[in-house]
């Protein structure tokens, strides 16, 4: 990170008692359809740092969010309320819920705040402004929240590569320092992209090529090995001109996939065995077959055990290691062996060992392994993409200025 950003100890050593201090969160946790309860926590708990920090300060804490998609209106399936249920457990202390972004609700939650108290705000997205590409429109929306503060505290990792009011605009109109959070992921990214100790693996997962296509392009000059798995695998496999079934296959991105593995030298390892099932569907007849063997009707759903053993081979031997994508539809138990396997596989290596957020981040709490066996976790998928890509991001500038 730039020396020219400061950081939350900065902005604490200024003292932040009775003071109130703007903080985007990314609580953007996914939710039960049903139930409308939170199914994985982690992007909460990794905040509770930076909020922890600043309530011990006896600061006034507002945080602001997003969840998900809304169209720039109020949708109740998409409110933060379940989000400020949770955080007020993990704080042991009333978080106090405004019913809108900016309106009458915010402005009374925020002023009726006592020192070392916290608010959050309803989903940013609710209102067009957060998300608009009109410089005006999203200014306007950034000045009604900067009101809010009398300082800034961007600790949303995941959010950092959006031009959006509360990540770009907002750090313009205050005091504005790098949260714990954001401090630590661009620290642990900066070992990737400088002089990562060798052999540097790297894991490639997901469904899509044209997703990743442009960090594989970034990465395949610095990488020793870089191991893919997923659905996008399949893409790379008709590059090879074998049948891939009714597999995941991005058609127009075959021809791109075969200059990659030209260009390669050897480094792009595949799978070379896949579980082939009848239907996308968790109790679907499905068993294992090689890669270049996969039947016209079946469709790969996971790696097969002799590429685990491989791909375990080839991270036996890493000092660093990023893994981005789940090797198979892990949310099916009988899919997630490969996911599985390849995580196990990484957490046995005397690797620096890194997790770039987003499917790879709920598939290690989902599978049920130990968070801490990984060096870092990182929260914003898309987000740790960019920074290796070695993209400018929106929020990460905005701090330097």
């Amino acid at each position: 990170m730039s020396a020219s950003i400061r950081n939350l100890d900065d902005l604490l050593a200024e003292g932040v008692s009775g003071r109130r201090v703007l903080v985007r969160a990314d609580l953007n946790v996914p939710l039960d359809k049903q139930t409308g309860e939170i199914t994985d926590d982690g992007r909460i708990r990794a905040v509770l740092p930076t909020l922890g920090a600043l309530v011990q300060a006896g600061a006034k804490v507002v945080v602001c969010s997003h969840l998900g998609r809304p169209k720039g209106a109020p949708d109740p399936q998409y409110s933060l309320r379940p989000v400020a249920g949770r955080l007020g457990e993990l704080l042991d202390a009333p978080v106090h819920f405004a019913t809108d972004t900016v309106g009458e609700s915010a402005r009374a939650t925020v002023d009726a705040l006592t020192d070392g108290q916290v608010a959050l705000l309803e989903n940013l997205r609710f209102n067009k402004g957060e998300t608009s590409k009109d410089d005006t429109e999203r200014g306007a929306f950034a000045d009604q929240l900067a009101a809010f503060g009398e300082a800034y505290v961007d600790d949303a990792f995941g959010a950092v590569h959006r031009k959006h009011a509360s990540v770009h605009d907002v750090p313009a109109r205050l005091p504005h320092v790098a949260g714990r959070l954001v401090l630590r992921e661009v620290e642990v990214l900066s070992r990737l992209t400088g002089e990562p100790e060798r052999p540097y693996v790297v894991v490639l997962g997901g469904s899509k090529v044209s997703d990743k296509l442009a960090v594989i392009e970034a990465l395949l000059p610095k990488v020793d090995r870089l191991l893919i798995g997923g659905g996008m695998c399949f893409t790379f496999l008709k590059a090879q001109g074998h049948e891939v079934g009714t597999s995941l296959l991005e058609e127009e991105m075959v021809e791109t996939c075969g200059n990659l593995l030209s260009r390669a030298e050897g480094k792009i390892l595949l799978p070379v065995d896949v579980v082939a099932a009848d239907a996308f569907a968790p109790d679907a007849a499905h068993d294992t077959v090689p890669a270049d063997g996969i039947p016209s009707h079946r469709l790969g759903l996971d790696i097969g055990p002799e590429t685990v053993a491989g791909f375990t081979a080839a991270l036996s031997q890493a000092k660093t290691v990023f893994w981005n994508g789940p090797m198979g539809v892990f949310e099916m138990p009988a899919f997630a062996n490969g996911t599985r396997g390849v995580a196990e596989a990484i957490t046995k290596t005397d690797a620096f060992t890194v997790v770039g957020g987003g499917d790879s981040a709920a598939a290690v709490r989902a599978l049920g392994l130990d968070e801490s066996s990984f060096g870092h976790i990182s929260t914003g998928g898309g987000a740790s993409l960019e920074y290796l890509e070695g993209k400018t991001l929106p929020g990460i500038a905005a701090l330097e200025n």
